[in-house]
């Protein structure tokens, strides 16, 4: 068994399984905390699976207590994994598991994401610029057919413009709605 482990046997002494005493088992609402305590618990299987290996492939019968052991070890870790792995709160899109089922790198999941959303991007981005144009255009031709109009039109989208950007600062957020985070509150951890 792992050494770092602390063990109480069962009581009776019929073969009961021994069960860890783990820090690990005590309920935390940290979420990174959770999530490195399961990483932890994989490391752990990792090891102990590895140590099963060693033991399986230069099996005798002098070594079948050491493999019951590891056996149970392994058992009790992954029980112990599947505990830690409830707190957490991780969805893995099917896609990703379906690569990994492939033999796949699961990279490509998250390359084709960022591809598709770089794509969508351009095209989005493409279709605000032919807006753009367009009023420009539109703007230009309004100008020849109608001077007067279109001046009053832009001292009222300037006076317009004007207002939003004082109100903006007025109300400490920026044009796009996010809000200013003030100097003195940055890097400020709440109570």
């Amino acid at each position: 068994m792992d050494s770092s482990q602390n063990t109480v046997l069962g009581s009776g002494g019929n073969g009961m399984l021994a069960t860890p005493l783990n820090d690990t088992a005590a309920a935390v609402d940290d979420p990174k905390q959770n999530l490195n305590q399961v990483i932890d618990s994989i490391q752990k299987t990792l090891g102990q699976l590895h140590q099963l290996y060693l033991t399986v492939s230069s099996f005798n019968t002098a070594s079948q207590l050491p493999l019951l052991q590891r056996l149970n070890g392994l058992v009790i870790e992954l029980d112990n994994m599947v505990k830690l792995s409830e707190r957490c709160n991780i969805q893995v899109p099917m896609e990703v598991l379906n690569l990994i089922d492939d033999g796949k790198n699961p990279d490509e999941f998250t390359r084709g994401v960022i591809n598709s959303c770089i794509t969508k991007n351009q095209v989005t981005k493409g279709k605000t610029d032919g807006f753009k144009s367009l009023r420009k255009h539109l703007l230009e031709e309004l100008e020849q057919a109608f001077p007067d109009e279109v001046e009053s039109y832009r001292e009222i989208r300037a006076m317009s413009a004007a207002e939003a950007k004082r109100l903006a600062q007025s109300q400490s957020s920026l044009p796009n709605g996010d809000v200013k985070v003030k100097p003195e509150h940055q890097g400020a951890t709440p109570l």
